[in-house]
């Protein structure tokens, strides 16, 4: 499993084509996908949404997509790092600079291959360090893709390769709930080592047992009654 597979991305675009397409490319591979038509709208997303990176077109009806660039740099420090790829139909050098020196981190010019798309989004998570799934100090949790390491309460924790997945998965989105469907998808992809949700409902288990040793496994990984799981803080009600 790739180690940016899963992450957030907040696709801005007028065209509903374009939004449909960038949209099918990045579900399918892995990502998780937010979508808006205009940049009242997107800023309205990365304040409440949080996504781990966003492709912004320049050609924003209103709110032009420069615009909503530079709201993003000037903000606090959540936002003003957030990684952005500007799209545009404009591919002249001093409209690149433009792009460029206002921070966006990448710059693609209409029209443009979805797959391309999709490999310059990882390698500009890469590039961010956004590899790590950062969690609140309060669950005690700390996940380090590049080596695949995972300790709670300080103590390594002995994964498998699908177990490590699915934590780290579970841990870029701390308090939102996923089903068991949609972790299959995320988390399996296409492999062909599990024959249904019970896969899902087996990796759970064998992870609170691995998180019961540290601290209480089972109030981290938390069953959401009749939708599926989520990690959260332990005191949080579920």
């Amino acid at each position: 499993m790739d180690a940016v597979a899963g992450r957030r991305v907040l696709v801005v675009d007028d065209d509903h084509r374009v939004r449909a397409v960038v949209t099918w490319q990045l579900e399918a591979d892995g990502f998780v996908v937010f979508v808006a038509g205009d940049g009242v709208t997107a800023l309205s997303r990365i304040e409440h949404d949080r996504p781990d990176l966003v492709v912004l077109d320049l050609s924003l009806p209103g709110m032009s997509g420069l615009d909503v660039l530079c709201r993003v740099r000037s903000g606090d420090r959540t936002t003003a790092g957030l990684p952005i790829i500007v799209l545009s139909g404009r591919g002249g050098e001093a409209d690149r600079i433009v792009g460029l020196d206002l921070g966006a981190d990448d710059y693609l010019v209409k029209p443009f291959s979805p797959g391309e798309l999709a490999a310059r989004i990882r390698s500009v998570l890469r590039r961010s360090g956004s590899g790590d799934a950062p969690v609140s100090p309060t669950i005690g949790l700390r996940i380090d893709e590049t080596s695949r390491e995972a300790l709670f309460d300080g103590h390594l924790l002995e994964l498998t390769a699908k177990e490590f997945d699915l934590l780290a998965f579970l841990a870029r989105h701390p308090r939102q709930v996923f089903t068991r469907t949609q972790l299959l998808r995320h988390v399996w992809g296409s492999s062909k080592g599990w024959q249904g949700e019970a896969t899902v409902t087996e990796h759970v288990h064998r992870l609170r047992q691995k998180l019961g040793p540290c601290g209480d496994g089972r109030s981290i990984v938390q069953t959401v009654r009749g939708v599926g799981y989520r990690i959260g803080p332990a005191d949080e009600p579920r």
